[in-house]
Formats: C-alpha cells, structure tokens, sequence
C-alpha cells in the first residue's frame, strides 16, 4: 500500500489509545494514518481492567458485545488475597461499593478484557473503517512542525524505506517511552521506579483450583510473592513478579524459565504444578504527568501524557477517554466548524483528571491492607473549559469524585443514564455531533436548533418523554446541549430570547 503523501491526523502508536482514536476519527470522518513500530499488536496480557467509562465509549462505537465476548465474565471480577492460591483463609472480594448502591448508572458496566484479546477487537475495526490508514511495522524518525502542519518521515521496518507525510495534526498515543513527546520538548514531572516487576505468561491447569475462588486478581501476601492475574481463569495467567534492579539479574532471570516455572508453583503453593511459561516482559511503576498536552500542532494521549500506577486500573482508561475528549475537537477544527483554540480545552479538561488518578493510583500503591477497584470512578469525570457553559451559581467541581456524589446533569459532567428502553439508554442518544435534549413538543428549540444548522452549526434536537426528563431535572422548558463525547456543554432553563440563541452558544463553546 502506498503512503499518502498528506492527511489530516497523524497518530503515532497503536496500542488501546491511539486504535480508540482511529475509531472515532473514522466514526466522524475525518482523513487519518496510524503508524505502529510493533508488527503486530501485544502479545502480552499487560492492563486488562475496561472501565465503565471506556465500554461507555465502546458502546458508542458499536464494540461493546465483542469487547464483552472476549473478557472474563462478571462473575469472576473479584479480588482475591492469601497466601498462596490454595489458601483455605483467603478473603475475596468485589468492586468498590459506590453512592447510592442499586442505582443503575450506566448501560455498560466493566470487565476484564486483556489487552492483547482488546486490541485485536479493535484492530479489527479501524481496519474495517480505515482500509488504508492503519499501518503497523512502520515507525516515526522524524517531525518537523510549522504554523500549517507536521512533516513526518516514516520507515517500514521491513523494507527500510522511508517516506513523508504531512498531517495537520499530530497525536503522540506511543507509551510512556514517548518519541513524540520527547522531540516536541514536553517534559515529565513524577516520581519514577517506584517499583521494579517482571511479568511472566504462562500456562498450568488452574482452573480447578481456583473454581470455588475465581478472580480477576490474586494478591499474594505473608510474604508477598508477587501476584497472578487471570487471563482466562483456566490455562492461561500472568505472573507478576516485583524484583529489585540493584541486587537481582531479571535479564537472566527471564532467560531461565526452570527457575520462573519454580516461582510459580511456590507462588502458587502447589510444588508438583505444570508449567509452560510463554514469554516475560519488565516495567517500571512511574508515577507522572506530562507539564502540557500540546505544543502548537502536536498533541499527545495516554502513558504519553500520563504514567500511571497500575494500581487502580485506570491508567489505560485514562488514555481512552483522553481519545474520547480529543477527537471530536479534531473533527470540529478540522471540518472548519471550530477555531483552533477549541484544542486547548483538550489539556484543560483532560489534565486534572490525569493528576486525580495519579494521586488515587499513588496512594493506592501503598495502602498496606490492600484496595479495591472502583469501576465507576471515571464516570464522575467533571470538566471546566471553554468548551463548557458553566452553571449559573454551580458549585466548582473536582476533577473525579471517588465518593461518585456528583451532582448529575450538571455542566461539563457526563450526560447521566436513564433507561429509555429495555436495551437502550439516553447515552444512546449522543453523537455524532451536538446532541439537544428537550422535553416533549419543545418548538422553541427546535427553531434553536433549526437556526443554528442553517449556521453550518448542526445539531441534532431528542425529545424525551417528561418522566425521562424528571430523571434528568430537566426544567419544563429547559434542555440540555450535550457534545459529541458525552459531557454537557450547557443546561439550559428555558429558550434564549433570541432565535439565534444556541448558534452563538455553539459558536462559543467551540471557540468560533
């Protein structure tokens, strides 16, 4: 296949973050090139938590019921702690209770999906969506920048050659090891090497073993000897293994895999265990954040914007809605609906929510008893930026509230979940672009909305029935203006005066 020789969005990296972001450049229509170095997605487990938030995304783009055929059931998503996997005196225990316990709060509940299993999902439909414009075993050498776009020189590594591309806009979504990042001179702030481990997969008959136990993790304790994390609860498992670069050998370690398969069985407390081990991989628990997420035409996403602590599992959830807030904005400027400066929104909501799961992860890192998964957490995402009409005498919000007491429908937080239907929800309702939600017979809106198409500003007018809209406390003459990620731009009381009225709170939230 040939290289364009311009496009519209460069995306650098095609791990979770970077293939979310194809998605949904696709889903708006906007020209892109995904360049990945590995030939081929990770053939390692690595993160496996899919929050609600990110199957919320994924439900968006019609992916849910695959990704869900591919993780664990639910009810295997439990935490386990002993001392060994046989353990008679283990405690189990499931996801973190939330405010208002038995409130249904979204349609798309988290598994646990590993990341190889995730990404050949989604490979798959970037592919389907962009035939051409997603290229592994290719790798960014260089960028240079100016005030109209990026050049980019490229290399297949098979070949060898080399060509150049010219992207409006650049996306580093390529790790915490970031080429992007590094050459647009973004600099990190964190602390690093809190932790050294080696992850070994590998294969052994468990699935007996732990069927009265079954969990998505198994924190081993007195001593801690590492942990294992299911991939199938069955055959197939991850061991992790915390080591210390100043007295242990890992790279011989790696190399011996009788001594890895001795490990294991101790680990696991079963001495005469067969064990197959697959391959190994190291890293490093970081804890950092980068001092901004764009430099004039390159912007970055994920582990390169952020380096979480795994502890949580919200590190590669962060980059999938750092995805989900970037890439309409990209699809509003580059279709011209939007001014540039929409694009600085992207730090300013995305950031804050970065520095609260650093500091959660952090902290959880080194809660001695342990700490359990809070699926919901990024659902409370809050944001303030000019890209959000905020609320009348609203109180300031933080940037995630672990508590999940955030007022809902409120300005800048995500449109809440009300069942419309049996198998549909009001998230259903958002997207592609602007979305208005009205009670029924709303004629003063919808000539709102009528005059702000006729603008070149489109947008789609949802009536709901009032009990719905009660849900919502959505005033009689009231709407709410949802954005095409899901987060309200604006809660309005009742119509402007003016028929013009939402075109110019379109034009100001996307910085017209």
């Amino acid at each position: 296949m040939r290289f364009p020789a311009a496009t519209s969005v460069l995306i650098v990296g095609g791990g979770p973050v970077g293939l979310t972001t194809s998605l949904l450049l696709s889903e708006y229509g906007v020209r892109h090139l995904l360049v990945e170095a590995h030939p081929g997605t990770s053939t390692h487990p690595k993160a496996r938590g899919v929050s609600a938030r990110s199957m919320e995304i994924f439900r968006r783009c019609g992916l849910e019921e695959e990704i869900r055929r591919a993780g664990l059931p639910a009810s295997q998503v439990f935490f386990y702690r002993g001392r060994s996997l046989v353990d008679p005196d283990f405690v189990r225990t499931g996801v973190a209770p939330v405010a208002g316990e038995g409130v249904e709060r979204t349609p798309s509940p988290g598994l646990v999906c590993s990341q190889d299993a995730l990404e050949a999902v989604l490979l798959r439909r970037a592919r389907e969506l962009a035939p051409d414009g997603v290229r592994f075993a290719t790798r960014l050498r260089s960028f240079t920048q100016d005030d109209d776009g990026v050049h980019a020189v490229l290399e297949e590594r098979d070949s060898g050659e080399r060509h150049t591309v010219r992207a409006d806009w650049l996306i580093g979504c390529d790790g915490a090891s970031s080429t992007v990042r590094a050459a647009a001179g973004i600099a990190m702030d964190g602390p690093t090497g809190l932790g050294h481990y080696l992850g070994v997969r590998f294969e052994a008959p468990l699935g007996e073993v732990v069927a009265d136990r079954a969990s998505a993790s198994y924190f081993l304790i007195d001593p801690p000897r590492g942990g294992f994390l299911a991939v199938d609860n069955d055959r197939h498992w991850i061991y992790q293994y915390r080591y210390d670069p100043r007295r242990d050998d890992v790279e011989q370690l790696r190399n011996d895999r009788r001594e890895l398969a001795r490990l294991i069985r101790a680990a696991a407390g079963l001495p005469e265990l067969p064990v197959t081990v697959r391959d190994t991989t190291t890293w490093r628990m970081d804890a950092q954040l980068a001092d901004t997420y764009r430099r004039s035409r390159v912007l970055i996403a994920g582990d390169a914007a952020h380096v979480t602590p795994p502890t949580g599992g919200h590190g590669m959830n962060t980059g999938i809605g750092d995805a989900d807030n970037l890439a309409w904005k990209l699809a509003a400027v580059t279709a011209g609906t939007a001014g540039e400066a929409l694009l600085d929104s992207y730090e300013a909501e995305r950031r804050p929510v970065a520095r609260r799961v650093i500091d959660l992860s952090l902290a959880n890192s080194r809660a001695r008893d342990g700490y359990r998964i809070d699926d919901e957490l990024l659902l409370t995402a809050a944001y303030a930026s000019t890209a959000v009409i905020p609320d009348p005498d609203g109180p300031a919000r933080p940037a995630l509230d672990p508590q999940c007491e955030h007022p809902e429908g409120a300005s800048g937080t995500r449109l809440p979940h009300v069942r419309l239907t049996e198998s549909s929800s009001t998230l259903d309702l958002v997207g592609p672009g602007f979305t208005l939600l009205t009670r029924p017979d709303g004629l003063a809106w919808r000539r709102q909305a009528e005059a702000a198409s006729a603008a070149g500003l489109p947008v789609a007018l949802r009536e709901l029935r009032n009990d719905q809209a009660g849900v919502l406390d959505l005033p009689a003459d009231g709407a709410l203006l949802v954005r095409p990620d899901g987060h309200l731009a604006w809660r309005a009381p009742q119509p402007p005066a003016a028929d013009a009225g939402l075109r110019d709170v379109l034009r100001t939230v996307l910085s017209v």
